[in-house]
């Protein structure tokens, strides 16, 4: 288990923005809703590109008011960064991320600088409480330790960089937060010009059972699994709980846990022979065994959810949430703008 900081505060470090973000798995039906209006972000024109960032770091990399910010912070920075993201920083991104990175480090810096000058509280129980969360991660002590050494680190130094992260947050708690507001008007102004966000697609609430079949299995692995996957479609048919069957036979260990229920779907995010299969029955009804590269799949909808247009009231609150966290951002990286402006920030690559 690795030990990680979360340095970012209020999407300081932004990992959509750094283009870090990604998976294997086609969009949920959750990012499908329009009630997240975050997720469909409007496009902004490519920015210029960075100065490169050199291949051999220096062991200074800025300097924020006198304070070095150096090449073991960044890189630990990066590591963090990496296990956040589950991928590593791509070549052809580096210049761009690297940059962002140190950018946000030193608002980072920046921030805690401000904290110390206000002389912010920061309670000792909470920094405290942090590190004995970081702990229950591990087994024992020794697990505990052991990872501490491989990043480098002891248990004083781990609660220095929560002080710093707890007095930066509190610092914007305590000056950014208050000039936070949303109200009815800007609400009300955003659904009408943003209405593309609020497109909810037809879907249907689907579940399966999966009788699996290697990729490369031969010609009777491949007939016993199609028994199986019709002796269960046929009691499935026969009115038997689909919910119980799918727990019982289903080898999708990920929906078979909650009766092979596999949420909304929506076209284009399964494959088209599953696909086909869904949008084509009425809710209640049972698929006949549908074949895949997966396997072979019983399916059954619950219910067919037409394309509309998600009114207003419906998405208020995330979308409140979404305006709030949207200019909570903006007013932090303007505050670090003003904290820039009157300091020196000196940038060594």
């Amino acid at each position: 288990m690795k030990i990680t900081v979360q340095i970012s505060i209020v999407g300081l470090v932004a990992l959509v923005s750094l283009g870090l973000g990604g998976g294997c798995k086609k969009s949920t039906p959750e990012a499908a809703k329009a009630a997240a209006p975050a997720a469909s972000a409007a496009q902004t024109p490519a920015p210029a590109a960075p100065k490169p960032v050199p291949a051999e770091l220096p062991d200074v990399l800025a300097r924020v008011n006198g304070r070095e910010v150096t090449k073991a912070e960044f890189e630990q920075a990066v590591r963090n960064l990496e296990a956040q993201a589950g991928v590593a920083v791509p070549a052809d991104r580096r210049d761009v991320i690297y940059r962002q990175l140190l950018d946000q480090l030193v608002g980072f810096r920046l921030l805690v600088q401000e904290s110390e000058a206000r002389k912010t509280p920061v309670p000792k129980a909470e920094v405290t409480s942090q590190l004995t969360e970081i702990r229950k991660q591990f087994p024992d002590e020794a697990a505990f330790k052991a990872a501490l050494a491989e990043r480098g680190t002891t248990p004083e130094k781990l609660a220095a960089e929560f002080r710093e992260q707890l007095a930066a947050m509190k610092l914007v708690e305590a000056v950014v937060v208050p000039t936070v507001s949303v109200d009815e008007r800007q609400l009300d102004e955003f659904y009408k010009k943003n209405p593309e966000r609020f497109q909810q697609p037809e879907a249907v609430r689907a579940s399966h059972i999966l009788i699996r079949v290697p990729e490369k299995a031969d010609a009777a692995a491949r007939r016993a699994a199609r028994a199986e996957a019709d002796r269960v479609r046929a009691a499935a048919f026969k009115g038997q709980d689909f919910a119980a069957l799918a727990k019982q036979h289903s080898q999708d260990q990920g929906s078979a846990v909650s009766g092979g229920d596999l949420g909304f779907i929506v076209r284009g995010q399964t494959v088209p022979a599953f696909e086909e299969a869904a949008f084509s029955l009425k809710p209640g009804q049972v698929s006949e065994v549908v074949e895949t590269t997966f396997g072979y799949h019983v399916i059954k909808v619950g219910e067919h959810r037409p394309a509309r247009t998600v009114p207003l009231d419906e998405v208020k609150g995330e979308l409140s949430e979404f305006l709030r966290q949207q200019q909570l951002q903006e007013k932090t990286a303007a505050f670090v703008e003003q904290l820039k402006a009157k300091g020196k920030v000196e940038i060594l690559i």
